[in-house]
């Protein structure tokens, strides 16, 4: 009689253990070589504005965002200038099926505030980090982290 109330409790203990943890790894960060050598530009600006859309698909709520930057430099890309304005999309997502989610990626992580000066890692008709799909020429945020905080701007100390 012992024994399977010993089997009982270990199941239980096992099922109580996966659902606490978490049920699906996130893509991991790349690191700032990683970010400079997948991007096809890189400028450092201010977000003047972002512009959402969400929608359900299948089990997950997905948020698309294109962020209004004005850019202040360019340190990588041709066809960009300072002064001129670039529109960054990149996407987050939640899930709402039922049960645990699995495996993927919520998106992007360290989204910016309109406002807020930002160094951004773009992808135009290029791998960005998450697929290749992008071939309409516009500008996708690289990787899940390809927002990063700009260098000083002129005149800031660090």
């Amino acid at each position: 009689m012992r024994r399977p109330l010993t089997l009982l409790l270990l199941a239980g203990l096992s099922a109580l253990a996966l659902a606490l943890c978490p049920a699906a790894p996130e893509k991991p960060d790349l690191d700032p070589a990683q970010l400079r050598e997948l991007a096809t530009h890189v400028v450092t600006g201010e977000v003047r504005a972002i512009y959402e859309r969400t929608e359900a698909e299948g089990s997950w709520q997905v948020t698309r965002r294109v962020a209004e930057l004005a850019v202040e430099s360019v340190e990588k890309g041709e066809g960009i200038e300072p002064g001129s304005l670039v529109y960054a999309r990149y996407w987050t997502r939640r899930w709402t099926g039922w049960g645990a989610m699995p495996p993927s990626t919520g998106g992007h992580r360290g989204l910016p505030d309109e406002g807020q000066r930002v160094r951004v890692h773009l992808a135009r008709d290029a791998y960005d980090g998450f697929t290749d799909e992008n071939r309409d020429g516009g500008y996708n945020v690289i990787g899940a982290n390809g927002f990063a905080p700009p260098p000083p701007a002129p005149g800031e100390g660090r």
